[in-house]
């Protein structure tokens, strides 16, 4: 076996004595220079920073055991009062709420229940959001 363009960690299957060229010729190596970026493509390229990430308003629903879930509502706007919104949102819908505070996050709003569709209707019914920046994870 053969090293393939000099690079000791990838190494071709074929003995040296054979006429044909190396079929892995498009490999690249892969070392701490190129490790982060192979290839050249980078698939956060696009990706908007952290700063614009906020601007989506996101309502994702999470399994917890057997039939019971939770839904989750990030990304509301830092000026709302969220007890307010939680408050009308429990009474109109009749489930439980409360208010988680993330690091990563921020304020992220938590229903009983799969309550996706009606706290979507509500956002843009009480013009809180626009419906283009709700993102309704699950459906």
């Amino acid at each position: 076996l053969r090293p393939l363009r000099s690079c000791p960690c990838l190494v071709v299957s074929q003995p040296s004595k054979s006429l044909h060229p190396p079929r892995f010729s498009s490999l690249v190596c892969m070392n701490i220079e190129n490790f982060a970026n192979p290839g050249g493509f980078d698939p956060f390229e696009n990706a908007q920073d952290e700063g614009d990430q906020t601007t989506d308003i996101h309502i994702r629903v999470q399994q917890r055991n057997g039939r019971k879930c939770i839904t989750t509502v990030q990304g509301l706007d830092a000026a709302l009062d969220l007890k307010k919104v939680l408050k009308v949102i429990k009474k109109e819908y009749c489930c439980n709420g409360n208010i988680i505070d993330d690091e990563s996050m921020g304020q992220v709003l938590q229903f009983q229940g799969d309550q996706r569709q009606n706290i979507g209707k509500f956002l843009i019914e009480n013009q809180l959001a626009p419906k283009e920046k709700i993102k309704t994870h699950g459906f």
